[in-house]
């Protein structure tokens, strides 16, 4: 019993003995530090990694400052009266896009007739006011004061922040929050080549996130797209367009949801002076919310114009 005892006893010492010397091994030692599971790295990069923010486009019909309008603004001399009751909701988008269908010109005529159109100078004003950001030119009017009217248009948007888009078919793209725009403008209203049109989404469409086609075309005043346009609007968006704007009937067409793609046959009008009938002053703002790189919403609202040129929203 008594070795038992004094064998217990060394053991307790050479523990006393053996154990502060263990343990600076242990604090001096070079073993690697433990690795991160994969499940905490991830971990913390998703929590670095902000949610990607939506992007909202607003997106209305032909507007055209020229003839009565403009007439119009002369009179009132008051160059933003065409926005003043939509300006707020159009600049509260992240990009703004109208068809502007009335070249710039310094010595625009003020008339109520004729099928040639202008707008003076000074309505850029209201461009501005509002927050467009792109301002498609692909139109059949776009021309009527020729090379003059169309360089002058250029120069006045491009000073004042807006993009023109169409005029050399180039593309044009807008990163927004991380997320690249694209957009092509066409007017078919002249004659086109399918297969150009075809080809140049397909080629474009892997530039950007997403892209966006205006096209001017369809028959005026009429209230369907032809199943010509119906067929087009198909091949571009199995080209690789995400969304279609339609443009130049005057009148409202509807809204087609084609394979994860949307089609706007036709905004209608958006400021015209054609108060002859009630579908020339009617037209449609779409609002376009993207988010992940695709189309989630749209929305549309309905504008009514009044006193030949300034369009209020239908409650």
């Amino acid at each position: 019993m008594k070795e038992k005892f004094l064998l217990f006893l060394a053991a307790c010492l050479i523990l006393i003995i053996l154990i502060p010397h263990y343990q600076s091994l242990i604090t001096n030692s070079q073993l690697p530090k433990p690795v991160a599971s994969p499940s905490h790295f991830f971990g913390q990069l998703l929590e670095n990694l902000e949610p990607e923010k939506p992007v909202t486009l607003i997106a209305v019909g032909d507007v055209m400052l020229g003839r009565s309008v403009n007439a119009k603004m002369r009179k009132l001399n008051d160059f933003n009266y065409p926005f003043l009751k939509t300006a707020d909701f159009l600049k509260s988008a992240d990009l703004t896009f109208i068809n502007l269908e009335s070249p710039f010109y310094d010595d625009c005529p003020t008339t109520n007739t004729g099928m040639i159109f202008c707008a003076d100078p000074k309505a850029i004003a209201g461009l501005t006011m509002a927050g467009i950001d792109l301002a498609n030119l692909t139109n059949n009017h776009i021309q009527n004061y020729e090379e003059e009217g169309v360089n002058l248009t250029q120069k006045l948007l491009q000073e004042n922040s807006i993009t023109p888009l169409g005029l050399d078919q180039n593309l044009i793209i807008k990163e927004i929050k991380g997320t690249k725009f694209g957009f092509l403008a066409f007017n078919l209203t002249s004659g086109y080549q399918e297969e150009n049109i075809i080809q140049a989404v397909q080629e474009n469409s892997l530039k950007v996130d997403l892209l966006i086609v205006s096209f001017h075309w369809g028959v005026e005043y009429a209230k369907e797209p032809s199943e010509k346009q119906v067929e087009l609007a198909h091949k571009i968006i199995d080209a690789g367009a995400d969304l279609i704007l339609g443009h130049h009937p005057h009148v409202i067409q509807r809204v087609e949801d084609y394979r994860g793609g949307k089609i706007v046959y036709s905004l209608g009008n958006f400021i015209f002076d054609q108060p002859w009938s009630e579908e020339t002053k009617k037209g449609l703002v779409g609002i376009f919310t993207f988010e992940d790189k695709r189309l989630i919403s749209s929305e549309f609202k309905e504008v009514y114009i009044r006193d030949y040129s300034q369009p209020e929203f239908v409650k």
